[in-house]
């Protein structure tokens, strides 16, 4: 009995998924439906899109335009690397969490998760403050120890002025005290 069930089940299933396919293709006329109908005109490239300018300073504007792309994927792959070495320390402490059977391990667990949550959005803080003020690009990391802030230099360098400025942006930002700041200048 339970075997004519199923299959009545599976067969009216069947039915109903053949009669859905040729109601689509009776309604929506067999044609499948145009790229340019589904996205927006302006997203979809055509060979007139593709054809570049052969003009010298157009060249020397994309050359100018890869060397920022270059120092700012260095940057990239430094918030990569911190991202990957803090996701791994958020994964060993929620691990910690769930097979901890005492309370004070549970607690203590916690606050270091806490903490490396609230290093994080300081990180973050403190990078859009300097970007902000001006400079092209940073990255921050937050340890217990201090508080390290690499820096993308203007074409003259950091001067005092640079520096105090960004001591000024850490120190409101967090509770490290000046003997705590590296700051790195990367060129």
């Amino acid at each position: 009995m339970k075997t004519w069930k199923r299959n009545a089940i599976v067969a009216t299933v069947l039915v109903f998924v053949c009669a859905g396919i040729y109601l689509n293709w009776l309604y929506g006329d067999g044609k499948a439906a145009a790229l340019t109908d589904t996205l927006d005109a302006e997203k979809v490239m055509d060979d007139a899109t593709l054809v570049m300018n052969e003009q010298d300073d157009s060249m020397a504007a994309a050359a100018e335009g890869l060397d920022a792309q270059a120092g700012s994927a260095d940057f990239a792959q430094m918030r990569l690397s911190r991202q990957e070495s803090r996701d791994q320390a958020i994964e060993l402490l929620q691990e910690a969490i769930s097979y901890a059977g005492e309370d004070e391990d549970v607690s203590a667990s916690s606050q270091q998760l806490d903490a490396i949550v609230a290093m994080s959005l300081s990180e973050a803080q403190i990078e859009s403050l300097v970007i902000s003020k001006g400079y092209s690009d940073c990255v921050a990391y937050m340890t217990d120890d201090g508080i390290s802030l690499a820096v993308a230099a203007p074409e003259e360098g950091l001067k005092e002025e640079d520096v105090a400025l960004l001591t000024d942006i850490v120190t409101a930002q967090s509770d490290y005290a000046l003997s705590d700041i590296r700051i790195i200048e990367v060129n």
